[in-house]
Parts: C-alpha cells; sequence; structure tokens
C-alpha cells in the first residue's frame, strides 16, 4: 500500500510518521528530503537549477545554497513557480522509482509519502490512500511556539496561508486528529487500518 501523507505546520505529521514505522514497519519516504537530494552537485535538479539561477547561488564548494536560492524565490513568485517546475516533476519521478524499487522487493511492504503540499501538487492519482494529519488551531500555534519559537502572530499567519481543515477532509480518505495525546492517534490509525484492511 502507498499512502501519502499530508497536514498544516504544527499538525504534528512526524508524530504520524514515527508511528507507522515503529507500529507497522513502514517505509518512509519524505519529499523535502528527496528534493534536497535532487538538488545535491551532479544531480538532475542542480543542473537545471544552476542553469536557470545562474552561478551565484553556489556556495564555495559548488554546491547549490539553500539561502541565497531562498532570498532569490521568495521575493519573487515568478522565480519560486520556476524553481518548483523545475524540482517537483523531478521530486514525483524519484519518489515513484524509489516506491516502485521498494514494492518490488517488499510487495507486502507499507510506503508511506510524506509531503506538505501532496495535494495541490497532484499526487492523489499515484497513491492509493491520502491521508491528513489535523490538529486545532490553538494546539498548533502552541507547537509552532514551543518547537520553532515562533511568535502567536508568525504562528497564525503560516496557518492561514495553509489549507484549512475543510479543505484536507474533502480532499483526504481519511483524518487524523492529532490535537491530543500519542495514544489517541494511534488508536486512530489502528481503527482506520482494521475498517480498511483486514
Amino acid at each position: 500500500m502507498f499512502i501519502g501523507i499530508t497536514g498544516g505546520v504544527g499538525a504534528g505529521k512526524s508524530t504520524i510518521l514515527q508511528i507507522l514505522k515503529d507500529k507497522y514497519d513502514a517505509y518512509l519516504i519524505i519529499a523535502d528530503d528527496v528534493a534536497k537530494d535532487l538538488m545535491c552537485k551532479g544531480k538532475s535538479a542542480y543542473r537545471k537549477i544552476v542553469q536557470t539561477f545562474g552561478e551565484e547561488i553556489l556556495g564555495d564548494d559548488k554546491e547549490i545554497d539553500r539561502q541565497k536560492l531562498s532570498s532569490i524565490v521568495f521575493q519573487d513568485a515568478e522565480k519560486l513557480l520556476t524553481l518548483n517546475q523545475i524540482v517537483h516533476p523531478l521530486v514525483k519521478k524519484a519518489i515513484l522509482k524509489e516506491k516502485n524499487t521498494v514494492s518490488n522487493e517488499h510487495p507486502e511492504k507499507l510506503i508511506v509519502l510524506e509531503a506538505a503540499l501532496l495535494i495541490e501538487d497532484g499526487y492523489p492519482e499515484i497513491l492509493d490512500e491520502l491521508w491528513a494529519v489535523i490538529a486545532d488551531k490553538e494546539v498548533r500555534i502552541k507547537r509552532l511556539m514551543d518547537n520553532r519559537g515562533y511568535s502567536r502572530e508568525k504562528s497564525e499567519s503560516i496557518i492561514a496561508a495553509q489549507l484549512s481543515d475543510d479543505e484536507f477532509r474533502k480532499a483526504c480518505s481519511f483524518v487524523i486528529d492529532n490535537s491530543g495525546s500519542l495514544s489517541e492517534a494511534e488508536r486512530q490509525i489502528e481503527e482506520h487500518f482494521e475498517r480498511n484492511h483486514h
């Protein structure tokens, strides 16, 4: 089974991934890590990004300096779009390749993909199930303030810019409410698997 997990910032996706790994022996694919890897020197996204944005985004080691690149694309919506148009298709291709390799070797294995923008990037058609992790707004704000040191204002503006719980509910086949304890999250996952995958 190939499950995609998405959800807003502070909802606690990493907790859910940890449960799936520990209790269900899931193989995890983290889209951000795949993207970082493809941007390393000599990899597919590296060449295209350097061609597009020029050598000035490189550090002394000739690797892409992510901070330099971010500072360019976050000031310019069109450049961000260009970057995403380079990176996203390559990431998707790499994810499918990794998924196929793993499922060929271990057909029974649960494979879980984590990405912030699964819905927006058109992943649902390649996934067996799409899960969303949600949590009460106050819980999310507290997590962001505690774990990342964000101010309340910054936390609220980030949350406001992301999909709402209703939008996640519409798009996903299973929604985990991760406002409570670890064991509550575990119970929801367990019940979901019992209901749907005997």
